[in-house]
Order: C-alpha cells, then sequence, then structure tokens
C-alpha cells in the first residue's frame, strides 16, 4: 500500500507546470542553484509548450537583457512549486506514520491473542447414580460333568457301530454290536449242563425220600440214609453252579451290545466294523463326554473364602463364564461347592460351578474367566475408571463447571468393576468430570469438551472385582 501511494505522488509531481523562462543566461546566472537547476531542466525540456514561444521569437527577439516581470513570474512558480512539494512531503510523512502505527497496532493484538491460553480440547462423562454389581474374577477351565472311556468287556470281532463322530446319544442308546455267537453257544450248553444236573438231583431227592420211609421198620441202617442226603446235597450245588454259569453267559451276551451310559457327545471313534478287540485293550473304541450339565472349576484367593461362604448361606451365587478374553459372556450358571482345602503353594482354592449349557457354548478343558457375583450395590454414585487420577493428596478427578473450566476434587474410592469405579463423596451425579486429556490441565484452565468414547461411559459388566481402582497419574494442581 505504502509502495501504491509513493507512486501517486510522483505523478503529481510529474504533471505540475515548468515555469515560463527567457533563455538568458542572464537570468540563469541571477538565479539561486535551485531555481538555476530547474531552468537548465526546462531548457532541455523541448516537448514543454512554453518552449515554443522562444522557439517561434529566437531571432526577432534575442537579447542579452532580461525582463523584469517574466523573472519575476518565474520566481513566483518556482516557490509555489517548492511550497506545493514541502505540502506533499508532510503529507507523506504524515501517512507513513498513521500506517505504520495501524500495523504495530495489529500485530500488538494479534501478540496479545496468541499470547492468550486457548481452550483444551477434552473428553468428558456425566457421574451417574446406578446399580453395581460386586464380581469376584478366578480363572478356570471347562470340565465335564461325566466322561466315559467307552471299552470292550468281552473278546470278539465288531460286527456293526452304530453312531456318527460328534452324535448326541442319549442315555440307553446301542453304539456298538460285538459278535454274540460264540456267547449264545455258551449259554446254551450251560444250560444242558443245567438241564442233567437238575435230572440226576431229582433221582437223588427220591432215593431220599425212599430211605427215610424204611428207617422205621429198621431195613435200611442210619447210614445209608446219611449219605444219601449228603449227595442231594451236592448235587443241588451243581445245579446252583450251572445256573451260575448260565447267568455269566447270559452277562456276555449283553456285553457284545456296547450302550451309551448317559447322554452326551461321541468323540472321534477309534474303531471300525470288522475289527477284532479284547477286553484287555488299553485304547478305548470311543469317549463319550456329557455337556449338558457342565462343571467349570476356578480358583479364588484364599482370603476371599469367608465372604465366599458366607453369602452362600443366604442365597445361591451366580457365577459367569467369560471368553479368554474377557470380552465375550459365554453361559450363567449357579455356585455348587467350594473345595475342602487350600492349595498351599498357591495360596487358592477351587470353586466348583454348575451350567446348563444348553446351547454348547462350554467345551471341556476350554479356559475361561469365572465372575462371581456376590452382591449388588443400589443407588451408587459411580464415573469412569478413566477420569481417576491419583496425586500426593490421594485419588482425585478434574470436575468441569459450568464456565467451562475445570477443578480439582478429591473423591473417595469404594469399589472398582473394570471400567466404572464407584466412590462415596466428592461428586454428586450430575457432575461432568475430564476422561482424556488430564494431563494438559490445572485447576482453572479452559476446556472444549468432546464427547467421550464408549469406553468411558460406566455401562456394562466390569471384570475386576479389586476393592479399590488403578487410577491414572497425575497431580492436582493448586
Amino acid at each position: 500500500m505504502l509502495v501504491s501511494y509513493r507512486s501517486t505522488i510522483t505523478s503529481a509531481f510529474r504533471c505540475l507546470p515548468e515555469p515560463h523562462q527567457r533563455e538568458d543566461a542572464g537570468i540563469e546566472d541571477s538565479l539561486p542553484s535551485p531555481e538555476r537547476a530547474a531552468a537548465t531542466e526546462f531548457k532541455m525540456n523541448t516537448s514543454n509548450p512554453w518552449q515554443f514561444d522562444r522557439r517561434s521569437c529566437e531571432t526577432s527577439h534575442l537579447a542579452k537583457t532580461v525582463n523584469p516581470i517574466d523573472s519575476s513570474f518565474a520566481q513566483e512558480r518556482l516557490n509555489l512549486r517548492h511550497q506545493l512539494r514541502l505540502v506533499l512531503a508532510v503529507a507523506l510523512g504524515v501517512f507513513c506514520a498513521f500506517f505504520s502505527g495501524c500495523t504495530s497496532a495489529d500485530s500488538k493484538q494479534q501478540k496479545a491473542q496468541a499470547a492468550a491460553p486457548r481452550p483444551v480440547s477434552v473428553a468428558v462423562a456425566k457421574v451417574q447414580q446406578q446399580a453395581v454389581p460386586v464380581y469376584l474374577v478366578g480363572l478356570g477351565s471347562v470340565t465335564a460333568f461325566n466322561t466315559a472311556n467307552i471299552k470292550s468287556r468281552v473278546d470278539g470281532q465288531i460286527m456293526r457301530v452304530n453312531f456318527q463322530e460328534g452324535q448326541t446319544v442319549k442315555q440307553g442308546e446301542l453304539l456298538i454290536v460285538i459278535d454274540p455267537r460264540p456267547y449264545q453257544v455258551q449259554l446254551e450248553q450251560m444250560q444242558a449242563q443245567l438241564f442233567k444236573d437238575q435230572a440226576t438231583l431229582r433221582d437223588a431227592k427220591l432215593n431220599l425220600d425212599r430211605y427215610t420211609t424204611l428207617i422205621p421198620s429198621g431195613s435200611i441202617a442210619q447210614q445209608q440214609v446219611d449219605t444219601q442226603k449228603s449227595l442231594v446235597d451236592q448235587l443241588d450245588g451243581q445245579v446252583r453252579t450251572d445256573q451260575a454259569q448260565i447267568d455269566n453267559a447270559k452277562l456276555q451276551l449283553v456285553y457284545c451290545n456296547i450302550t451309551a451310559p448317559f447322554t452326551g457327545r461321541v468323540g472321534l471313534r477309534q474303531v471300525d466294523p470288522g475289527n477284532i478287540i479284547h477286553a484287555s485293550d488299553t485304547t478305548p473304541m470311543l469317549i463319550l463326554t456329557q455337556l449338558q450339565p457342565i462343571a467349570v472349576i476356578f480358583t479364588l484367593p484364599e482370603d476371599q473364602l469367608p465372604t465366599v461362604s458366607q453369602h452362600m448361606k443366604n442365597s445361591t451365587l451366580q457365577v459367569e463364564a467369560y471368553s479368554r478374553d474377557d470380552q465375550t459372556k459365554l453361559a450363567t450358571g449357579k455356585l455348587l461347592t467350594i473345595d475342602n482345602q487350600i492349595d498351599q503353594t498357591t495360596g487358592t482354592a477351587k470353586l466348583k460351578a454348575v451350567f446348563d449349557n444348553k446351547d454348547n457354548q462350554l467345551w471341556p478343558n476350554q479356559f475361561v474367566n469365572a465372575n462371581l457375583l456376590l452382591e449388588t450395590r443400589k443407588n451408587t454414585t459411580v464415573l469412569p475408571t478413566a477420569a481417576i487420577l491419583r496425586g500426593p493428596q490421594g485419588t482425585f478427578v478434574y470436575a468441569v463447571k459450568p464456565d467451562k473450566t475445570v477443578e480439582a476434587r478429591t473423591v473417595v474410592i469404594s469399589l472398582t468393576q473394570g471400567n466404572i469405579t464407584a466412590i462415596t463423596g466428592g461428586l454428586n451425579p450430575g457432575d461432568m468430570v475430564v476422561t482424556d486429556g488430564q494431563d494438559k490441565l490445572q485447576t482453572g484452565s479452559k476446556v472444549e469438551p468432546r464427547n467421550s468414547g464408549p469406553g468411558n461411559t460406566p455401562s456394562g459388566r466390569n471384570g475386576n472385582g479389586a476393592p479399590s481402582g488403578n487410577p491414572a497419574a497425575g497431580t492436582p494442581a493448586s
């Protein structure tokens, strides 16, 4: 802008008319140095209209004397031009000073704005009042209620396999059929032997009756009667032995039909039709596992056992099973019992929970996180755990006031459950607290609240059952 004004003033100087002079050396000699320089410039400018009159009268008016009127007129023109230059110079100076002052004021204002503290963008969340469940968390594994390694109790050839791998079978359902014909033959042999021995026994009993009737007449000796009675007893024992052998043969026939001992899921089979199996084989033909219901065995520190035992007397405690990453809820069951001893090497005790597992979310030997619900505390003031800071004076939070400034408030923590923390003092429901960006704050700092993330909202299940929180590092500014 300054350059533009300077070019405008230069153009104004160029538009000024040159003073009228006679081309006479005497006049130039009589003028002061500035005026003499201007007169010289006038003579060199051949396009000046004042010079036309001089050329037209150059021959007739050439003289060595100068008219006093022309000299006075030229002097006035020079004075006027000098005054105009002075006025324009003063105006230019005033303009430059004004422009410089405006520029300096704007610069100072910009510096002042830059020096002023800017609001800090922070994430905020509202303090709420809600019911807080109290959980105890333990690591555990899923254990089948019943597991059977099914083997053969007889020797023979497999005639038929009546199941598919992974099939759910019911109790008593036929699984494998072993060739029963050898055992059927044995049964028939035992039955024939029994029939023979029974006939011999009947004859011995008839003879004993005859001998007994002859004793009063003295026709037979008492010793012969006693011998016959002993023979009857021996034959009766043989008949009973035959009957036991028949029962054993029938049992072997039963063993040829292998059935499911309980309702469960069949695993991968180890045999096929036509294989010869023996009762002494160590490898099972199949493994049957009961999945409904199913158990979870988990551990808790021994210091928590009295609390658990006390709550078990009042009601049945609920247990929730979560996946390995503790994010997906798998099933809900109930606490069954506590083991009768504590492991001295770890200082923990085992607890067993039962789950219906109707949707088959739990599998044997699966690693799970067991969450034992002790109680639910109602009307508790809670806030996101991310808002908790720890300093020399204890735990505190940054509360946002209505004027969008923050102040450090000391809080008393009663319980931390994952992403929420229950407090007993320091804040009221509805207060706003900072959950992210606390490292840039101190008491009185201006903030620009933004929406908090899903992890900063006190809701959902919480995985940590510790009685105190793990607040982030920080120090309340005074």
